[in-house]
């Protein structure tokens, strides 16, 4: 078993990376600086830094003091259409960032690094579904900075050993089933949640495009459940364990959803109709994104235990259900 740094470990997906990480027997530590986490997020007894990861020293300090042998890597922003204003920003944190702890796992001496990627790296798609072959070509800042550390990790690991699992995953949705942790971003950016809201008295979903070529006009995308991503990570820890090459795999379920079913759905699961508006086009939205996972289906063996779009959307409706106001962040523990 490993000792694991969950660095964004407060955050969305990275709580539902500890608590499987957890369940597979690995010993946390979760470092996040919670600007954008919850500290309600971390299960009593996993130690939390509270610490960014531009800060290099102290990184470097939690890999040492709890004895890390990997890092998991979470801490990135993610808002595609932020990305697009300001690049700047984007660079700095997802680019800088992510260097700055690579840079610490160096001077601790921790070889195995799991980054958190994306299929905005491919831009806009010459065929679906994606699978790894494809060119990589990110029409948005959110997505380039995402190849810049996937670029740059093979240079990293001929010059300092660190072996590497990269994971370009589409879009992370759902709750963990049991209902204790999900999504409680402020403000809300992604598309079940809001939703969600929008059914339930928040103010109407905006639905940006309806005149891409696809078949009802709207967006189709891969919706891919949050502890599905969670058991992905956990298997390319165990394959790193077991000696495997670096690599880099797309996590999906293949299935493409649009705008207008993910609107019908969640009308359904909540029983009350989702309130929407049209709006214009975001920039830097392909029409359709959706994942061919055979190679980690064929390396990992990871399959999606949760797939279809009614159980992700009813375990997101389980957790805004439980938790009307989102998490109660309470001060948070320190290690």
């Amino acid at each position: 078993m490993s000792r694991v740094l969950v660095s964004g470990g407060a955050g969305y997906i990275g709580s539902h990376a500890v608590r499987a990480l957890l369940e597979a027997g690995h010993t946390v530590v979760v470092l996040d600086d919670l600007s954008a986490g919850h500290a309600a997020a971390v299960p009593s007894g996993v130690p939390l830094v509270r610490a960014g990861m531009h800060d290099t020293a102290a990184v470097a300090r939690a890999l040492t003091e709890h004895s890390i042998d990997a890092v998991m890597h979470f801490a990135a922003w993610l808002d595609v259409g932020a990305s697009v204003g300001d690049p700047l920003g984007y660079y700095h944190n997802n680019v800088t960032g992510t260097l700055s702890v690579l840079g610490a796992m160096r001077q601790a001496g921790v070889q195995r690094f799991i980054f958190s990627s994306t299929c905005a790296t491919y831009g806009e798609p010459d065929r679906v579904p994606m699978d790894e072959s494809l060119p990589m070509a990110p029409i948005n800042a959110y997505g380039q900075t995402k190849l810049a550390i996937e670029h740059a990790l093979p240079h990293i690991e001929r010059a300092y050993g660190i072996r590497w699992t990269a994971l370009r995953y589409f879009n992370a949705a759902g709750a963990h089933p049991d209902g204790t942790i999900g999504e409680d971003h402020e403000p809300e950016i992604h598309l079940i949640p809001r939703a969600i809201q929008a059914a339930t008295g928040g103010l109407p979903l905006k639905v940006f495009g309806e005149d891409y070529p696809t078949p009802d006009g709207t967006c189709l995308r891969d919706y891919i459940h949050v502890s599905d991503l969670a058991d992905a990570h956990v298997r390319a820890l165990a394959a790193l364990n077991d000696g495997a090459a670096s690599a880099v795999y797309n996590v999906g379920t293949g299935t493409p959803q649009s705008v207008r079913q993910v609107i019908d759905t969640v009308s359904r699961v909540v029983g009350q109709p989702v309130q929407w508006t049209p709006a214009a086009r975001r920039p830097g939205d392909p029409a359709a994104l959706f994942a061919s996972s055979q190679k980690i289906q064929q390396a990992l063996g990871w399959r999606p235990r949760f797939p279809d779009l009614e159980t992700i959307v009813a375990h997101a409706w389980a957790w805004h259900r439980g938790h009307p106001r989102g998490y109660d962040d309470r001060p948070p523990r320190t290690a």
